[in-house]
């Protein structure tokens, strides 16, 4: 009895499903101009994705973008009308048997998932996936491919890092699942039709080692990303004084009417912003928080600037903000409130999606600590601080000199020691108009950046409409 109710539920799920289909190919009219992006990650820390969704729209596609909605995304995504973005959730482990069953399952499950909710929405001309997440994103490769078949969908792959070497990060390079998800990853992305990749080290990884042609497709920023006026960043310091310490005054104005943050006074007469004379240098650090950002290399390099003050050399104070979420962040906070600094002040605020490109135009410097577990992507946190002129100190890995160019736009380091001896070298005279760290940005003032809306028409375009 039990088997011949299983076996009815089958034939009425494939009948089911097979009707979806032909009603699909029905409407295969309405698809011509409608992509579906899949992010199985959230959505809202995902901006390359964003910014495909919106290049897609001005072009004259309809998008439904579909991930995690964990955390806010781009207003101007919310406000167009013709994208529509679809809540994903992320189906939670089973709480009983052992690990490789309740990870098994999951996977499983959030196949299943995946699939009803793209055979639910309306035929798709392309199926965009971003692939750099682990597990229970990994299984997306066969889904979205199944979908493009069933659908006449074509899929389009951009591969922002190996799924498999995110896992490696947690059990190690030979564990069977990572060795199981290695083959998957090499075995699915050769079924799509187009791939595109973030840096020509992962151009040539994907060829020799998987046998699959992609096209580089750099990271830009967007329009938004540039170097904020100094009014601008009077009011995002006062805005930010009201919640964080760090960016308020250290001593009152003789004048009541004067507005004052750490940084920047507004003449209540004139109305114009002037920098403080004896201002702090405004550092600025994007972190996810995870294990592959190793936040004490900065911390430790942070010690070091404070022993030099302490000893006499003629350095400024810091402000150090370090933006992002992640699973480390109360960890590491617990080890910042430990240390005391007399002469650095570290805050963690999560910004407004508004205000973070105007804290980096606003920023003296930027540090990122992004490593890469496949050694063959780059930090998108560094092309938004490019965007806004904004030199970097960052941490050395393979593939980082396709984007950072030592002495030229930033400098490169290999630990705390390192770190901590630039950053006395860049503040030695601060705020000196002649020093490093201002011919750092004039040099991104002169290098005229492309941004990602010109990119993406003269790369990704028209390799989709010859898809």
């Amino acid at each position: 009895m039990a088997a011949s109710c299983v076996a009815v539920l089958v034939m009425a799920a494939s009948l089911l499903l097979l009707l979806l289909v032909l009603w699909k190919r029905w409407r295969r009219g309405r698809a011509d101009w409608h992509v579906i992006i899949v992010v199985l990650g959230d959505v809202g820390r995902s901006p390359r994705m964003q910014y495909h969704a919106l290049s897609f729209v001005k072009s004259g596609f309809s998008v439904t973008l579909m991930g995690f909605c964990n955390s806010r995304p781009y207003d101007e995504l919310l406000q167009n009308n013709r994208i529509q973005i679809v809540s994903l959730t992320e189906l939670p482990k089973l709480a009983v048997g052992p690990h490789i069953f309740q990870y098994g399952v999951k996977v499983v499950f959030q196949s299943v998932y995946l699939l009803w909710k793209l055979m639910c929405r309306e035929p798709a001309a392309y199926i965009f996936l971003q692939v750099n997440v682990k597990p229970p994103g990994l299984p997306a490769i066969a889904v979205c491919w199944l979908v493009g078949c069933l659908c006449a969908s074509k899929l389009v792959i951009d591969w922002h890092n190996y799924g498999y070497s995110i896992m490696g990060l947690v059990h190690g390079s030979s564990h069977p699942l990572v060795l199981l998800a290695k083959w998957y990853e090499k075995l699915c992305g050769r079924l799509s039709h187009l791939n595109l990749c973030v840096t020509n080290s992962m151009r040539e990884d994907l060829a020799q080692n998987w046998g699959i042609k992609a096209v580089t497709v750099y990271d830009k920023p967007a329009s938004f990303f540039k170097e904020t006026p100094l009014g601008l960043q009077h009011r995002l310091f006062m805005k930010l004084s009201c919640t964080y310490s760090a960016f308020k005054a250290c001593s009152e104005p003789l004048d009541p009417d004067t507005e004052r943050s750490a940084f920047t006074e507004r003449d209540p007469q004139s109305g114009v912003v002037t920098h403080l004379r004896e201002r702090p240098a405004l550092l600025v650090s994007s972190t996810s928080w995870t294990e592959d950002e190793d936040f004490s290399i900065l911390l430790a390099a942070l010690e070091k600037f404070e022993q030099l003050i302490l000893d006499g050399e003629s350095l400024p104070s810091l402000v150090c903000v370090i933006t992002g979420k992640g699973p480390l962040k109360e960890y590491y906070r617990g080890l910042i409130g430990q240390k005391h600094f007399q002469h650095i002040q570290v805050c963690t605020p999560w910004l407004e999606a508004e205000d973070y490109p105007l804290l980096l135009g606003s920023a003296d410097l930027g540090v990122c600590l992004h490593k890469s577990s496949s050694g063959l992507d780059l930090p998108m946190k560094v092309v938004d601080m490019f965007g806004c002129c904004l030199p970097v100190c960052a941490v050395n890995f393979q593939c980082l000199h396709e984007l950072v160019k030592h002495d030229e736009n930033g400098l490169v380091f290999e630990g705390p020691e390192e770190l901590a001896a630039q950053l006395q070298m860049l503040f030695s005279a601060f705020p000196d108009p002649t020093g490093k760290l201002s011919q750092f940005r004039q040099n991104l003032r002169e290098s005229e950046q492309l941004r990602w809306d010109e990119s993406w028409k003269q790369t990704v375009l028209p390799l989709v409409m010859d898809t």
